[in-house]
């Protein structure tokens, strides 16, 4: 067989097993810490928000805006943050906004 294809070297030893005989799950990787590890992810997540408190834990407060184009703008997503007149109308200075987590 002629033809300039690529030689066949495929490298999925290790992730599926061996492939052969009774010890092929020697190298399968178990997922048996799956329901730990989302409690841990879990307890991270609630730790962070307590130690962020008054803060948002989300990252910064921004507003909800229509995006550009008509394909867009019947959906809603975060903008970049809220204008010196809004934050001038809630009566938050801009330097203060910053330090409760407002952008």
């Amino acid at each position: 067989h002629g033809g300039n294809n690529v030689v066949p070297n495929v490298h999925f030893r290790k992730v599926n097993g061996m492939q052969a005989g009774r010890k092929n799950r020697v190298m399968m990787r178990t997922w048996l810490d799956q329901a730990g590890r989302k409690k841990r992810r879990s307890n991270n997540r609630k730790a962070k928000a307590a130690k962020l408190f008054p803060r948002p834990a989300a990252g910064l407060l921004r507003p909800v805006v229509h995006p550009p184009t008509q394909r867009y703008n019947m959906k809603l997503r975060l903008g970049k943050g809220f204008t010196l007149d809004e934050l001038k109308e809630a009566k938050i200075p801009r330097k203060f906004a910053k330090t409760i987590g407002i952008a």
